[in-house]
C-alpha cells in the first residue's frame, strides 16, 4: 500500500504536470533568464521583483526635491505635518497616487525621490493636488 500511495502521489504532483510545467518554464525563462538571478539570495530577489514593503518615511522626506518651493515654506511644512499623521496604509496609498505603485522599486530605497512642485494656478483654493506618476512629481497648490 505504501508503495502504491508513493507512486500515486508522485504521478499526481510530478509526472502528470511535467509537460505543461516544462512548457511554462521554457516561456518564463525566455522572458526572465534565471541564470542572471543566481547571484541573488531569495529575499534580495523578492525585493528586486516586488519592491520594498518597508518604508523609512523620514528618509523619504529627506530625499524630496522641491520646485518653486523651499523646504521651510509653510505649505511644505503643512504637507509633512499632515503626511506624518497619516496611517501606514494611507501613506502607502499616497505612494501609489504618486508613482502608480504602493511599493518603492527594489533597487532604490535609499535613493528614491520625488519632487513637490507648485501647481502655479490662479486660485489655489480651487485646485486639488495632482501627480505625474511617470516623473514622480506631486503638484501641490500653495
Amino acid at each position: 500500500r505504501k508503495e502504491f500511495v508513493d507512486l500515486y502521489v508522485n504521478y499526481v504532483f510530478n509526472e502528470s504536470i511535467r509537460k505543461p510545467f516544462e512548457d511554462f518554464m521554457k516561456g518564463f525563462l525566455r522572458g526572465c533568464p534565471a541564470r542572471t538571478w543566481m547571484m541573488f539570495l531569495p529575499v534580495e530577489l523578492q525585493i528586486l521583483l516586488q519592491g520594498h514593503t518597508r518604508y523609512d518615511w523620514n528618509l523619504l522626506q529627506k530625499n524630496v526635491k522641491y520646485r518653486q518651493y523651499e523646504r521651510l515654506d509653510q505649505t511644505i511644512r503643512n504637507f509633512w505635518t499632515v503626511f506624518h499623521k497619516l496611517s501606514e496604509e494611507k501613506k502607502k496609498m499616497f505612494i501609489a497616487f504618486l508613482t502608480g505603485s504602493d511599493r518603492i522599486p527594489g533597487n532604490v530605497l535609499e535613493h528614491f525621490t520625488f519632487t513637490i512642485a507648485d501647481a502655479e494656478v490662479e486660485n489655489p483654493d480651487e485646485f486639488c493636488p495632482s501627480a505625474s506618476t511617470c516623473r514622480r512629481i506631486l503638484f501641490l497648490p500653495r
